[in-house]
């Protein structure tokens, strides 16, 4: 069985490290865009040509179940990446964890990119999930860069200014980036003692695991890590390999998707 994961960066390492954990012998396969990182401010019909082509890639490489664990390609793309594969290929997206914060929490900050808390994608969810409850958006300006760049001195400044602006009676906060739980133990330091944080990673590969079941088919591999960057063959990054979710996926080979 092998899954593959789409991101233009880090954010797809928590729920790949979830998955092999999980299940260790899954083959997986990292589509990572370097190249054209961040996907965040490009226009929607790129990003959907973009997450368009990583997938053909994947699927030509024995990908069999396809994952975006990216909230800016699963808003703008997922719809398009069903429709391109058909119902023969389970595809599984990724939501803010706003509404398990909001079944447990009446405060709530949600940490985002600026283009996350500005869309109509967030605020339906919002409405949907956490009507009558107090949540702040807070935009956390350059933090999933400086996580990509391996910018730690970028990620404390960009940590430093979203607590600023989260209230500090909140009760928990939703990391509404795939990034994010990348330097968790960092955000929690900056938050009021007893804060609570939500993220996607765990829910994504355990929806994961539900599709790849229902295949029926046999559900382990070798366990090899394939890493695609830009279309190219490649490794992990450094800026990867400093995160324990990195450093679980190094037991990985090099791979050829063309």
């Amino acid at each position: 069985m092998i899954v593959a994961l789409i991101d233009s960066g880090l954010g797809l390492l928590p729920t790949a490290a979830r998955l092999r954990t999980l299940r260790p012998r899954l083959d997986l396969i990292l589509l990572m865009d370097p190249d054209e990182a961040p996907w965040g401010p490009k226009p929607d019909a790129w990003v959907v040509d973009r997450v368009l082509a990583a997938v053909d890639r994947a699927v030509a490489a024995g990908a069999e179940v396809i994952v975006l664990p990216c909230n800016t390609a699963s808003v703008t793309a997922l719809a398009h990446v069903r429709a391109h594969l058909g119902a023969g290929v389970p595809v599984v997206g990724t939501v803010p964890a706003i509404k398990p914060a909001a079944a447990e929490s009446e405060r709530i900050a949600i940490w985002a990119t600026a283009a996350t808390t500005a869309s109509s994608y967030q605020a339906r969810l919002v409405e949907e999930f956490a009507a009558g409850r107090t949540v702040t958006p807070v935009a956390c300006h350059g933090l999933a860069d400086a996580i990509d760049r391996g910018d730690t001195d970028g990620v404390s400044a960009a940590i430093r200014a979203a607590a600023a602006s989260t209230p500090e009676d909140v009760e928990s906060v939703v990391l509404g980036c795939t990034h994010y739980p990348l330097v968790v133990d960092e955000i929690l330091a900056s938050l009021p003692a007893g804060t609570r944080l939500y993220d996607s990673a765990e829910a994504v590969a355990r929806q994961t695991l539900r599709r790849i079941d229902e295949l029926g088919g046999p559900d382990e591999g070798s366990g090899s890590v394939t890493v695609s960057l830009s279309g190219r063959a490649g490794d992990l990054p450094a800026s990867a390999l400093a995160h324990r979710e990195g450093a679980l996926l190094t037991n990985h080979r090099c791979g050829i998707i063309r």
